[in-house]
């Protein structure tokens, strides 16, 4: 292979047979469970990076399952999203999630988001499923339990019209890759948003979330301190690629 082939055709690894395609990504009928939690304040500051500013004390613990996206196939995803401020250089301030923690069952969109994006995806087993008049979510690391959450099931239909502006606003991620010799190469902060969204349907309802202990998978690491609120919804969506707004390598 010449050196202008290796140039072409390198996005991915491995080089001859990526773990995924060319974006953009498209998702269809995405089914989101997010419950708002109120936590420790403190805990949030020791965990959400400069330049974000943490707004509040809750985390969105978020249950999304994927049955049909282009290049990632089917798959179902969990984690927690911090509500965060952020000051560009330019001095305008946007209002967004910082992306914590997420856990997915599936090989592509874990190297795929932790590439591209810098998502902090770990695989697990999350799972979402419909259980008589309650929506169950779990989510096991291996064998061990450490997270359940439970909703009713479309108590309330929602206005769309605020859970789309939420939906428009950027989340905000750290992308990591390290040098050969272990050392930072790549340390920025990424900025992406969801586009093209469509919403299909929307209810809130009663909810409950438990967060357990585990060595490897630290979601109770952000403690619930009683839940706010319980969004179900349906959309359709492009995952909009990232750009840099901030290189801790350059700073």
């Amino acid at each position: 292979m010449k050196l202008a082939d290796v140039r072409q055709k390198a996005f991915a690894m491995p080089l001859n047979d990526p773990a995924y395609p060319r974006g953009p990504y498209k998702f269809y009928n995405r089914e989101f469970i997010v419950i708002s939690y109120r936590t420790d304040p403190d805990a949030l500051r020791e965990v959400v990076p400069e330049p974000l500013d943490v707004i509040g004390d809750t985390v969105n613990y978020e249950f999304i399952r994927m049955p049909d996206s282009t290049g990632f196939g089917d798959y179902t995803e969990t984690g927690q999203v911090i509500p965060v401020r952020f000051t560009g250089a330019d001095g305008v301030v946007q209002e967004g999630g910082y992306v914590h923690a997420m856990y997915l069952d599936d090989n592509s969109p874990i190297a795929g988001g932790r590439e591209i994006w810098g998502f902090p995806k770990k695989l697990a087993n999350p799972k979402i499923s419909h259980e008589s008049e309650t929506l169950v979510a779990t989510l096991h690391y291996g064998s061990v339990l450490c997270v359940s959450a439970t909703m009713g099931y479309k108590h309330r239909e929602i206005d769309t019209a605020p859970l789309l502006k939420s939906l428009a606003k950027p989340n905000f991620m750290i992308k990591i890759i390290p040098h050969v010799d272990c050392t930072p190469r790549i340390c920025e902060l990424v900025r992406y948003y969801c586009e093209d969204v469509t919403v299909k349907g929307a209810w809130s309802g009663p909810a409950a979330i438990e967060l357990f202990e585990h060595a490897m998978c630290d979601v109770a690491r952000l403690p619930v301190r009683g839940v706010v609120s319980a969004t179900h919804f349906i959309t359709d969506l492009t995952l909009g690629l990232g750009e840099v707004v901030y290189d801790y390598l350059k700073a």
